[in-house]
């Protein structure tokens, strides 16, 4: 499959965010191909979004945020796990969406064998649902790194392909923020397996996507 056009991505940043759902993360190194389908996303959208980090301005780390969208903006928390995130709308427009789940695809033992190397020795076997469902686990799964900070994700070795729409999507409060908690800027396919664990997964009807005021 090609990668999408830079096009998909320079739109509202909530409708990239709704139609990532069910697209592939494909991601191919020396060591191999790994492959997931994105099954949980979260937009941020501005200066005006306390939980983006464009609220800070712009800074040497929040730049990819301002530049040409389609590109990849990779950041630390904790001082260890990465977080993988697509730049959304036009130049000038920080936003972006974090992808914090796929359903593994291609590759797993792969994916398996990076996420053990992070893990205790002597912990069980690591789950096929739980390889990729979280941020920072889907990052290690893929090989996802601050070298990828501002990857080309139409045209490099890490690129997002076009996949099978789901049939139904929950739009829920973003989670492991304090700001901006009010704002129903979560979706994931709804009965996924994949997806990271929250209470908030509980939540069943069906929503229409968010407008952003």
């Amino acid at each position: 499959m090609s990668a999408l056009r830079r096009s998909f991505f320079d739109r509202d940043t909530l409708a990239v965010a709704h139609d990532l759902l069910g697209c592939r993360l494909v991601h191919e190194t020396p060591h191999g191909t790994t492959v997931g389908r994105i099954v949980e996303v979260e937009a941020y959208h501005g200066e005006d979004d306390p939980a983006c980090h464009a609220a800070a301005g712009h800074t040497a780390r929040t730049a990819p945020l301002y530049g040409p969208p389609g590109f990849g903006y990779v950041y630390l928390i904790y001082g260890m796990y990465h977080c993988f995130n697509v730049v959304t709308r036009g130049e000038g427009h920080p936003s972006a969406v974090l992808v914090r789940a796929l359903e593994p695809l291609e590759g797993l033992e792969r994916m398996r064998a990076r996420r053990t190397a992070r893990r205790r020795r002597g912990e069980a076997r690591i789950p096929d649902r739980d390889l990729a469902n979280g941020p920072g686990k889907l990052c290690d799964a893929l090989g996802i790194t601050l070298a990828h900070n501002r990857a080309d994700l139409a045209r490099s070795s890490l690129r997002v392909e076009r996949g099978m729409a789901p049939e139904g999507v929950v739009w829920t409060p973003r989670v492991g923020i304090t700001v901006g908690t009010d704002r129903f800027w979560r979706c994931f396919v709804k009965g996924s397996p994949h997806v990271s664990r929250s209470r908030l997964n509980r939540v069943l009807a069906d929503r229409p996507r968010p407008a952003i005021a």
